[in-house]
């Protein structure tokens, strides 16, 4: 069936992972096009913060502090928005945590942890938003999975592993709901890259600092699309045609892309600099010293304050999509040629 979404401006939104990166580029760009919000983080002092900020701007804002890892938290989410605004629009599932490092080195507690947060969270929202929107007329659930939702990489094992569960998940769920005709759209945003405090944040195994592997894409590429999705019915968003590119070059010629993550990823996931003594992490806890910020400031790197491929993807241009994804997959093929894989 047919859903229809509400413009941003008459929207009650859910937002977890709010005080940071994607959660809070999109908290911020969403206040500004009028949407009344439930901001979800586990800080609560940093919420009250954007609060304020957005209230200032004249924004409706409620907060939760809340781990989406526990399901009686997540219903405490739920039962916070229909209180304070009746019902919710739209629900997006971002909250997620990173380790850098092989999985035979981290510890079982720390994998475990990561699968809370990153799968479990996105099931406790999703059902939760679900319940909730049933009862109000239907809305849009936006999971945000990762460019490894479809293809894992190396020294981030555990948190690819997570993203996949992720999309497997949002895929079962959406071809249930549409089975029994919920009036609800469900869409799995696959960003690549982008420049926010995920290494920051990320527990680190390795013996440098983990930095992100090029193209890194602004925060605000991945808000646009979210605030995109709950108003327009998408099923899938690669954010940056990196993202793309990784998918299809896994579809098509997976050996190839082994052989040319083997020869990347080992150097381009490692900065220069040592690992920091004492190093925090968002892991477990938040880490109350790197809140309130939607960029890391990649050093070194030069971060790309849009997408084509996005944005075409997201104007209704079939055609023109589907050209520039098969610029992708040739530049994924000249890519793999470059590193000398053969094999298919």
């Amino acid at each position: 069936m047919s859903v229809k979404l509400r413009n941003i401006n008459e929207q009650v939104i859910v937002i977890t992972g709010a005080s940071s990166g994607i959660g809070l580029t999109t908290a911020r760009l969403a206040a500004e096009q009028g949407a009344r919000l439930v901001l979800v983080a586990r800080n609560g002092e940093a919420l009250d913060q954007l609060a304020s900020e957005l209230r200032r701007r004249g924004a409706q804002v409620g907060t939760v502090e809340a781990d989406v890892g526990n399901a009686q938290d997540v219903e405490r989410i739920g039962q916070a928005a229909m209180e304070r605004f009746g019902r919710i629009d739209t629900w997006v599932n971002n909250a997620g945590v990173g380790i850098f490092g092989r999985l035979e080195e981290v510890s079982l507690e720390d994998h475990q942890r990561l699968f809370q947060t990153n799968f479990w969270g996105v099931v406790n929202g999703s059902l939760e938003a679900v319940k909730r929107m049933k009862l109000r007329g239907g809305g849009a659930l936006i999971n945000v999975g990762s460019e490894v939702s479809d293809r894992s990489t190396p020294l981030q094992g555990m948190y690819s592993a997570s993203k996949h569960a992720v999309k497997a998940f949002t895929e079962s769920l959406r071809m249930e709901l549409e089975k029994e005709g919920a009036p609800i759209s469900v869409t799995l945003v696959k960003p690549a890259a982008i420049d926010t405090l995920f290494a920051v944040h990320a527990k680190n195994y390795m013996e440098k600092e983990p930095v992100l592997p090029p193209p890194v894409y602004a925060p605000e590429i991945a808000a646009k699309a979210i605030l995109h999705a709950a108003q327009h019915p998408k099923r899938d968003i690669f954010v940056g045609a990196a993202s793309k590119i990784v998918s299809s070059s896994n579809a098509y010629m997976p050996r190839v892309l082994d052989h040319v993550l083997n020869a990347s990823m080992w150097r381009l996931q490692k900065s220069k600099v040592d690992k920091v003594p004492g190093r925090r992490d968002a892991l477990h806890a938040p880490d109350p010293t790197q809140t309130l910020r939607e960029r890391q400031g990649m050093p070194e790197r030069t971060v790309r304050e849009t997408s084509v491929y996005t944005a075409v993807s997201l104007n209704k241009k079939p055609l023109a999509a589907a050209l520039l994804g098969g610029g992708a997959l040739l530049a994924a093929w000249g890519l793999a040629r470059r590193n000398g894989a053969r094999t298919v």
